[in-house]
């Protein structure tokens, strides 16, 4: 149980924060937990609170080449509107926010270990633990803004983010969604690509 805490790190909502991130970043202010709706026409996320609450609500286009995703309060007021650069050799994602802030994100290439994506607009970096499923999100300081946490086996696509500077949730929450669609979208490509070396 110890080796798995220490490398999968998600969390159910109404669960304890996972040890090794309170060990390292200190309790996170707040936490937030993801849910993707399979089996409908539009992708759809939803971002509920401990009790199990939605806060956030994504929404994509339904076949739309640029996946263009739109994140509102669980009142429907806007938060993030997010679309996918189309024909690029980076992994790329636009983000316009409603506070009128504009950044992108910019997956670097060719890295073993970690996935290292650049948030392009704030100085932030995101880096991915592949292997456990685990994201950090720094800003330009380098201090932790979130931890981002993803369930090793799920059909919902479950993720917790713990948030340790509540006054970038709104921003957390919109690399969040880009995050996902960008995870989304390698494992499609991956799929096609092992579906086209099987078929030669």
């Amino acid at each position: 149980m110890g080796v798995f805490s220490k490398h999968m790190r998600f969390r159910e909502a109404g669960e304890a924060a996972n040890v090794n991130n309170v060990a390292e970043y200190g309790t996170p202010a707040r936490s937030l937990f993801t849910t993707t709706k399979v089996f409908t026409l539009h992708h759809h996320i939803d971002i509920t609170d401990d009790q199990e609450q939605i806060v956030y609500q994504a929404n994509s286009k339904f076949f739309s080449i640029r996946d263009k995703t739109d994140v509102t309060r669980a009142d429907g007021t806007q938060v993030a509107h997010i679309e996918r650069k189309f024909w690029t050799l980076h992994e790329r994602h636009f983000v316009d926010m409603a506070d009128g802030r504009h950044f992108q994100l910019s997956n670097e290439l060719w890295h073993l270990i970690q996935d290292i994506t650049n948030i392009e607009g704030l100085g932030w970096q995101l880096r991915g633990n592949i292997a456990g499923l685990n994201f950090q999100l720094y800003d330009e300081a380098g201090a932790v803004i979130a931890v981002i946490s993803q369930k090793f086996i799920s059909l919902h696509d479950k993720y917790c983010i713990d948030i340790y500077k509540p006054e970038e949730e709104e921003t957390v929450i919109a690399i969040l969604v880009a995050l996902q669609h960008m995870m989304h979208d390698r494992a499609a490509a991956a799929s096609s690509s092992s579906s086209s070396s099987s078929s030669n």
